[in-house]
């Protein structure tokens, strides 16, 4: 498999994006890529990942990116402020640069549901996100090459 992704991790909450973070790279692994075509970049928290998005794509290195992360409500209203920010700052790089950016950041009430989403009752979003990235470089192809 000739493909090359970057995962953009954010490191907040890392008891949740670690099991994320391994159910991506394996399931891209089991699919056929090789480890030296995965690029891994770590970042601070959910509000750097648009950024980081946004170089990767610049370098035109990569077929997809996937942002993983967990943003979990507190007491305030900041939850309301960074779901918001990542999710348009991914929609934005992916209109912007024309390349799949796989929204795999877990934006949840409390811990149990995100646990609940790492391979509990709600399946593997790490994976999910993998498994979108490979499928949407296919569209991509089949639409642009038809161009």
């Amino acid at each position: 498999m000739n493909k090359a992704i970057a995962i953009v991790v954010s490191e907040f909450n890392q008891e949740i994006i670690h099991p994320l973070l391994q159910g991506a790279q394996q399931h891209l692994i089991e699919s056929g890529m090789d480890k030296e075509h995965i690029t891994t970049v770590f970042v601070p928290g959910a509000v750097e990942i648009p950024l980081t998005a946004q170089l990767l794509a610049k370098n035109k290195r990569f077929d997809a990116i996937i942002c993983l992360g967990a943003v979990i409500r507190g007491e305030t209203s900041h939850y309301d402020y960074v779901c918001q920010q990542v999710s348009a700052g991914c929609q934005k790089v992916m209109l912007d640069f024309d390349i799949p950016v796989i929204f795999g950041i877990l934006t949840t009430e409390n811990e149990e549901q995100a646990l609940d989403r790492i391979g509990g009752k709600h399946g593997h979003k790490g994976k999910e996100a993998a498994q979108a990235a490979l499928a949407m470089i296919e569209v991509v192809k089949k639409i642009t090459s038809s161009l």
